[in-house]
């Protein structure tokens, strides 16, 4: 590239394209903008980028009647792009040229499509997250900010898109003798920084270098002999930002405990506002970061000063009755949260992580609203709870063991048991760390290792306490495995969590645990198991048609689907354009009947215990059961594939219906 005079034409023509006829965007907005005639690639005709292939003589027309003969067959959502690159009838610097030559015809989505980096249902959200937007966002933007795509990655397509070199710049690596020539000011204005200068060029890497003003500001400062480059917005702003403080020394008033305070208040009711379970704040080198759990799924919310780090830790220690002074070991709190704006209130659980950038902290959010929920409201069909409720909770001692993996729910569902349970005539005491919901009328006690009062002296002295139910948090070891076993065999009804794939692996667990079968097979009531899986938004959910490829990975067949009506969320304003809101639960009752106890005693595999639960005990596996939610729209089929576990073949869909009790 011979300077600023190389490409400028080409880019100044890619701006004309893009101009509306009724309303034209600003200089440069073509490669991270859209109307509303923005391309989406489709598959079933030819792409937009193998027509100019085609026509540039890059392939024949043999070679792409034979790729498109080889796309017809896949199964898996794949551009007829990947199958030509596959297929190496097209080398890398060959599509970059034949972009390059195209570069006026080219708009972002359609690169990004075809290229394989997002799908047309990603492009689609992403423009109607733009339109509805008060304030119009570059298409780019739109991406990054609802997490289609990662900048890094957005950057690079930009990149080979225009044939300009990708540069993350670095002050350390920098010719800094050229920052002197202009005011900072003027680099954070435009975006850009210049890093390099050899044979009479100087290299500027821009934000943006297609926007003709950013160009021409830094032609008056940096000369007409400009090589452009792009990297993402952010690393230019961060290395500015460091250029500051490194060189310039400028230094700000420090920042006031009260901003660190409403800071943490906005955090906190921006969380409970969207619904999150928990909110991490995370120390960079030069960047806080804060992200919310919503539905399971960790998403970015902003950043923060970071000079606001130390007194926003500070701050969340003092209302986790922390120690303020200790930065170097980790900790942990809670606190109430009381939103005097909207009468809303959250029970917030702190742990503070020591990392080699400053402490993570993590909150775990209670709502009062997400407390408690009632057994007939947390996902069982009708014929598994009617089961659960008669043929466990109701019985007059035993163990019920509530199994999954972490973040599956399975505190929230011993609450709700405990809910059916509590009433004046029962005594309920529980042994949690820590507790995570208060509930009226039971006795709850927080384990406190730093004064005490360990796990094994409480569940000496719970015994004593008269109870007619005993809720263990969790059993974690041999001695909690014991003590709950020992409290069944004296009348005492036992419920707990256990960390298990599924309800079979919790008696296996037990075993390995050295308690004995008999013991197990004539204390354990029943085993139930689960998982969440994010919920299909009903505002915006529309027929979905499984692929053979999803068909064939559970063993089905067209005629194993008869009766179900499958879903998919496009993507609304009610689910933040996401196509999900909430999550549903997958269960697995286990009810240890005689055939099973036996097989328990005789130290049957896990297959033959599983294979004569569901045929005496009318056991409907996690993936059954999450089938079904699939059949009828709750969930989607691709996501009860891909997190819960394939054991054995499932059952046709009308079969799971029936033994559900749904049909």
């Amino acid at each position: 590239m011979e300077g600023i005079e190389a490409v400028i034409d080409p880019v100044s023509c890619l701006v004309e394209t893009a101009l509306d006829a009724e309303n034209k965007p600003e200089p440069g907005c073509e490669v991270l903008h859209s109307d509303d005639h923005t391309h989406v690639a489709d598959d079933s005709q030819t792409s937009v980028i193998v027509s100019f292939l085609t026509k540039d003589g890059a392939i024949s027309q043999e070679q792409l009647d034979y790729a498109r003969r080889v796309h017809a067959k896949l199964t898996s959502r794949r551009s007829l792009l990947s199958v030509i690159k596959e297929l190496n009838f097209i080398t890398t610097e060959k599509l970059r040229e034949t972009l390059k030559r195209n570069l006026v015809s080219l708009r972002i989505g359609t690169l990004l499509v075809e290229l394989g980096y997002l799908s047309e249902e990603d492009i689609k959200a992403a423009l109607a997250i733009q339109h509805s937007a008060p304030v119009k966002k570059r298409l780019g933007d739109v991406l990054v900010e609802a997490n289609f795509i990662s900048e890094q990655k957005l950057v690079e397509t930009l990149a080979f898109q225009l044939g300009f070199p990708h540069i993350e710049p670095n002050l350390s690596e920098m010719d800094r003798s050229l920052l002197p020539r202009g005011h900072i000011r003027n680099f954070k204005q435009h975006n850009f920084v210049p890093v390099a200068r050899e044979d009479g060029h100087v290299t500027v890497v821009f934000g943006d270098p297609t926007d003709q003003r950013d160009i021409e500001a830094a032609q008056q400062l940096l000369g007409k002999n400009l090589v452009p480059a792009i990297a993402s917005r952010r690393a230019i702003a961060e290395l500015l930002a460091g250029y500051e403080r490194s060189f310039l020394e400028v230094k700000g008033p420090a920042p006031a405990e009260d901003s660190a305070v409403a800071i943490v208040n906005q955090i906190l009711e921006e969380a409970m506002i969207e619904n999150a379970s928990d909110i991490h704040i995370e120390p960079f080198r030069d960047r806080q970061r804060v992200r919310f759990r919503r539905d399971g799924v960790l998403v970015h919310h902003k950043y923060i000063n970071p000079e606001l780090a130390n007194s926003m830790v500070s701050r969340l220690k003092v209302m986790a009755a922390a120690d303020i002074s200790e930065r170097m070991r980790h900790q942990d709190g809670r606190f109430l949260y009381e939103d005097l704006k909207t009468g809303r209130s959250a029970d917030v659980r702190a742990s503070f992580f020591i990392t080699i950038f400053g402490e993570k902290v993590v909150l775990r959010i209670l709502t009062k609203h997400q407390q408690v929920l009632s057994l007939k409201d947390i996902g069982m069909t009708s014929k598994m709870l009617d089961r659960f409720t008669v043929d466990a909770l109701d019985m007059p001692s035993g163990v019920i063991l509530i199994t999954g993996p972490t973040g599956s729910g399975k505190t929230t569902t011993l609450y709700s048991c405990v809910a059916y349970l509590n009433d004046v005539n029962t005594s309920i005491i529980t042994a949690e760390e820590p507790v995570e919901y208060v509930v009226d009328g039971i006795s709850q006690c927080a384990i406190n290792p730093k004064i005490g009062r360990t796990f094994e002296e409480t569940l000496r002295h719970m015994v004593r306490q008269d109870p007619d139910v005993i809720i263990l948090g969790e059993i974690r070891d041999k001695y909690s495995a014991d003590t709950a076993i020992q409290a069944a065999l004296t009348g005492h009804k036992i419920l707990s969590t256990f960390h298990t794939e599924d309800s079979i692996g919790g008696l296996l667990r037990l075993l390995n645990m050295d308690i004995e079968a008999f013991l197990i097979s004539s204390t354990v009531v029943s085993v139930l198991a689960q998982r969440l899986i994010r919920r299909i938004c009903p505002h915006c959910a529309v027929d979905y048609t499984p692929t053979p490829g999803e068909l064939r990975r559970i063993g089905y067949s067209q005629h194993d689907i008869i009766g179900a009506t499958f879903k998919i969320g496009e993507g609304c304003r009610s689910c933040r354009y996401t196509g999900y809101k909430g999550r549903v639960g997958a269960f697995e009752l286990l009810i240890l009947n005689e055939s099973v106890k036996d097989a328990i005693l005789s130290k049957k595999t896990s297959y033959e215990i599983r294979r004569l639960s569901v045929q005496s005990s009318g056991l409907v596996t996690l993936l059954e059961d999450g089938l079904a939610k699939a059949a009828t729209g709750q969930a989607l089929l691709h996501d009860v594939i891909r997190l819960l576990p394939r054991l054995m073949k499932p059952r046709p869909i009308q079969e799971i219906r029936r033994l559900s009790g749904e049909e």
